[in-house]
């Protein structure tokens, strides 16, 4: 079991930091530039050099930081972004959680505990902002969400995700509720803090957001939690709304996250008193 967790973190980090590298890639080509080429063939070995260059850079601790909250909030939102993938849904697992779903709606809800620690650990208006804004961003659609996600449950009488994957077989439930499908994708972007919902992390009006006070290896953990979280929510929106057999799987999963950057590169950033009266 042990081993079994750590061969799917590992895979996991590996490809989140791909993932950031596809991100690049698409990017520049919806922006008609060339993206990152240089380092090894195609720019293959991008990730691995920024990652070298964010763990290896100087961490500054501020004065007046809350030092113990700054170190905690990083690595509390990367351990619950991992955690979140013990339910993911394989047929040859050696540990399986009976109430997935639950479990699910319950741990992301905790993203919001690291963001406000980070915020006010900082000791920065513009942090503790952006930490509380992230927390209203959150909550506003909470309810939705989780109404939403319980009409597969309903439908497929489990609460347990590779039941529902196998529910599916005959009825995909995304045909019968596109528009809840729409409304779930809309939500997962404003819970991933992705454009055109990235307010958390507004450049124009917070400076950076939450994160404002961080640098080095510290800032890597919060960047490779966001990417992780986006892959894992493209993973529980094809379970839930698809759940074709898991060979056909991860093909709906790169599906899914490319509609992530598909948005991002096409959208403009949305308004914040906009996107709370959506809810």
């Amino acid at each position: 079991m042990v081993l079994s967790l750590l061969m799917t973190f590992i895979f996991i980090l590996l490809g989140m930091a791909f993932f950031t590298l596809c991100e690049r890639k698409l990017l520049a080509g919806f922006q008609l530039r060339k993206g990152p080429n240089k380092v090894g063939f195609m720019g293959l070995l991008q990730p691995f050099a920024d990652a070298g260059k964010l763990f290896t850079k100087e961490y500054i601790i501020l004065v007046l930081n809350n030092w113990f909250a700054c170190f905690l909030a990083p690595f509390l939102i990367l351990f619950i972004a991992l955690f979140m993938w013990t339910i993911y849904p394989i047929l040859f697992n050696y540990y399986y959680v009976e109430f997935s779903i639950l479990f699910f709606m319950c741990v992301s809800r905790l993203n919001v505990y690291g963001v406000i620690i980070a915020g006010w650990g900082s000791n920065s208006k513009y942090a503790l902002l952006g930490g509380v804004r992230a927390i209203a961003q959150t909550i506003s659609y909470e309810i939705r969400f989780s109404f939403i996600l319980l009409i597969p449950v309903f439908l497929s009488k489990s609460f347990r995700i590779l039941l529902i994957c196998k529910s599916q077989h005959y009825r995909v439930y995304l045909i019968s509720f596109l528009a809840g499908f729409f409304i779930w994708f809309t939500i997962v972007l404003a819970e991933t803090n992705r454009a055109p919902f990235d307010f958390v992390e507004g450049e124009s009006e917070l400076v950076r957001g939450f994160n404002v006070e961080y640098g080095g290896y510290i800032f890597a953990l919060i960047f490779i939690a966001e990417y992780i979280n986006i892959l894992f929510m493209s993973v529980i929106t094809v379970s839930i709304f698809i759940g074709l057999p898991c060979i056909i799987l991860p093909f709906l999963v790169l599906l899914v996250s490319y509609a992530f950057i598909w948005i991002r590169a096409s959208f403009p950033r949305y308004r914040y008193d906009l996107l709370m009266k959506l809810t």
